[in-house]
């Protein structure tokens, strides 16, 4: 349940060698997936956005909108684009429900059979248990959420949450990000 005293240890040079710098920022420096499968969406959310804007100004908006104002205006339409974007939006792995098995893709640890992952909305692949021993638990200092993370390599793979009601053995909910893992088909298994 602790920190990673995993059998994979690596420079930071050395990791960000063999990661992309979007794995290198998920699994070495914890953050999260940007969830940009719906990519071209936001212009549209922003046409809508300026449209309904130019509806308020031409249906009794008075006053002077100053170029500060239009920025601000965008900038709102496009954190709330984004916003709507990654909870609609999905990871790599969140609809994939084929029979294999997830490995770290920081070290190729397998961490996940498909036969755990269920869908809970969230956007992010959700699974109910880790195969044993592969995953450890660190609670975040907010005490908030609980970290979990790769045992062999210490890559971050994302949070683990109880009692969320969800019909699945564990009542648990692994929201683990698709950068930090990698699918293996049942079939590709099979023929090694």
């Amino acid at each position: 349940m602790g920190s990673s005293s995993g059998s994979v240890h690596k420079t930071e040079e050395e990791w960000r060698a063999i990661l992309s710098p979007e794995q290198f920022r998920i699994l070495r420096q914890k953050g999260t997936d940007n969830q940009t499968n719906n990519r071209g969406r936001e212009g549209v959310m922003i046409i809508e956005g300026v449209t309904n804007l130019i509806s308020a100004m031409y249906y009794g908006w008075t006053g002077d909108i100053s170029f500060c104002a239009i920025l601000s205006l965008h900038d709102f339409f496009w954190d709330k684009t984004v916003s709507m974007n990654r909870l609609r939006g999905t990871g790599e792995y969140d609809k994939v429900f084929q029979e294999g098995v997830y490995n770290c893709a920081g070290c190729g640890t397998p961490l996940y059979k498909s036969t755990t992952k269920f869908n809970s909305g969230c956007g992010w692949p959700a699974f109910y248990e880790g195969f044993p021993g592969a995953i450890n638990r660190t609670p975040d200092p907010d005490g908030r959420r609980t970290e979990i993370t790769c045992a062999a390599c210490g890559g971050h793979l994302g949070h683990v949450f109880k009692g969320e009601g969800f019909s699945v053995p564990t009542d648990e909910r692994h929201c683990v990000n698709s950068v930090s893992i990698k699918f293996v088909p049942a079939d590709a298994t099979s023929s090694l």
